[in-house]
């Protein structure tokens, strides 16, 4: 197991094809795929063939970037996932997460992507970390606000199949390294 970051509560380590189940279940749990999918389920053929592959691939070609698996340091169990990669420029970077609703309101998501910005800008030489989710999200949006990034934008998209909230549209946040040196 490659370990990317610690923080005190949460092992951040590289995935493995071990994870299909662990995988399976956190994207069949209707209230966590409320804002992704309308809570339906992600079937497993497409963890095992598609999304867990796509993850395993970034770890195959960044040990810096990519999605971990988030493991609890006492427990040793499974809460999640975060993302930290580029998608265009390599300067900018897209910051993600999806926990477990065991795990929700005890501060994970927080901590996580506090150390992934952290280590972003401190190690990696990232300038800007942006994040979007929906705008009735306020869970998600109250996390990204707790880190430090700001609400830059709100846009309405127009979607074949729109979840309920869309028409409130999706919120961007951005935090850019000089202003992140500045809280710090």
């Amino acid at each position: 197991m490659r370990v990317h970051l610690r923080t005190p509560r949460l092992l951040l380590r590289q995935f493995t094809g071990d994870d299909v189940d662990s995988l399976v279940a956190l994207d069949s749990d209707p209230e966590v795929m409320r804002y992704l999918s309308g809570g339906s389920p992600t079937p497993r053929e497409t963890v095992r063939d598609e999304v867990l592959p796509r993850m395993l691939d970034w770890h195959a070609r960044s040990d810096s970037f990519g999605w971990w698996a988030a493991v609890g340091v006492s427990s040793g169990e499974f809460l999640g996932w975060f993302e930290f990669r580029p998608e265009h420029d390599p300067a900018t970077v897209e910051l993600g997460y999806r926990l477990r609703t065991a795990a929700w309101g005890h501060g994970y998501a927080t901590e996580g992507a506090r150390a992934l910005i952290d280590n972003g800008f401190r190690v990696l030489g990232v300038r800007r970390v942006v994040a979007s989710t929906m705008a009735v999200n306020t869970g998600s949006r109250r996390v990204l606000e707790k880190c430090g990034l700001r609400h830059v934008r709100t846009v309405h998209l127009d979607w074949p199949d729109p979840l309920p909230g869309s028409e409130h549209g999706d919120t961007e946040y951005a935090l850019d390294r000089v202003e992140w040196a500045a809280t710090g």
